[in-house]
């Protein structure tokens, strides 16, 4: 994988669309960007086979499928070489959503997305607790979410 891509015009471009509609055709993009259709899927294969881009996802309501509780759970490792195994085991939890690695005051910072508060705790309780590796959690519940976007390129 080339380390020092750097993205032209036409890439930006073309990230700049996917970025606000993921589900835009290949055919939209290449009108918009005043390109052929091939030359939008040998551009995306490219950025994909760089790791630059990584896939497409959805962004979902959690709330209207029934999940409305989102936490954030700081934790407190016993010491930093268990991170991969921590991070192992976390990944299991389909609650789950996301994990980082952090400087400051946890060691790893992860969102869960649960149905109520009980399921919460029936998480935290039966699954993160007994992780290896962990020596206490932060559990801070997110009350509303007013922005969740993605960085504009330049």
């Amino acid at each position: 994988m080339a380390r020092n891509y750097e993205l032209d015009d036409t890439d930006r471009k073309i990230l700049s669309l996917l970025i606000e509609d993921a589900k835009i055709p290949y055919t939209e993009i290449a009108r918009k960007v005043h390109v052929s259709g091939g030359t939008v899927h040998v551009r995306m294969a490219r950025l994909e086979e760089l790791g630059i881009v990584k896939g497409a996802t959805l962004k979902i309501d959690y709330q209207k499928l029934g999940y409305g509780v989102s936490a954030f759970l700081g934790i407190y490792l016993l010491k930093s070489s268990v991170y991969a195994s921590v991070v192992e085991q976390l990944r299991e939890i389909p609650e789950v959503v996301s994990i980082h690695f952090t400087t400051g005051a946890y060691g790893v910072f992860a969102r869960l997305v649960c149905r109520d508060t009980q399921h919460l705790r029936d998480v935290l309780h039966d699954r993160v607790q007994l992780i290896d590796g962990i020596e206490r959690t932060e559990t801070l519940i997110s009350l509303e979410e007013n922005l969740n976007r993605a960085i504009q390129l330049d």
